[in-house]
């Protein structure tokens, strides 16, 4: 318990900014919540984000944890749950306010894919697939993106 007094003001602020809190079995994992998050992520109350851009700046934040845990064969890709759409290498994102969000990439068979979802029904499972052999360096999507959002705050 903090011996600390907060102002009415400092209460609402705190309940308005975003919470993360992981924990995982491996002691040492790479946890989104030991990351120091963007200023758009982490000043900007979430009351004032659409459900869109705030499911937007979530994934981000999610991608390049999972990215900093790959070695250098390997990029993210994304699978999809509930069809038979297969894996998406992810090499775009973005959202239209104030509900859709979608991921631009390649399927396993490499055809340019776009992937649309409104962000009730988002579900989204990052994997960790090698990187194609014609490219020297692995693609690392989360960290452009994230840089993104360091530009826009």
């Amino acid at each position: 318990m903090s011996d600390e007094i907060s102002t009415t003001a400092e209460l609402v602020e705190a309940d308005a900014l975003p919470k993360v809190h992981e924990v995982h079995c491996e002691p040492g994992a790479s946890a989104l919540c030991n990351e120091i998050l963007p200023k758009q992520v982490a000043e900007k109350p979430v009351k004032t984000k659409s459900p869109a851009q705030w499911a937007y700046e979530r994934i981000i934040l999610y991608l390049k944890n999972f990215e900093k845990q790959l070695d250098s064969d390997h990029e993210v890709a994304m699978g999809f749950t509930g069809g038979q759409a297969g894996v998406l290498r992810i090499e775009g994102m973005g959202y239209f306010d104030p509900d859709i969000v979608t991921f631009y990439g390649r399927d396993d068979k490499g055809a340019k894919t776009q992937f649309i979802q409104h962000v009730s029904q988002l579900s989204v499972m990052l994997r960790a697939l090698p990187k194609p052999t014609e490219r020297k360096e692995p693609n690392r999507i989360g960290f452009r993106l994230a840089q993104d959002l360091d530009a826009e705050a």
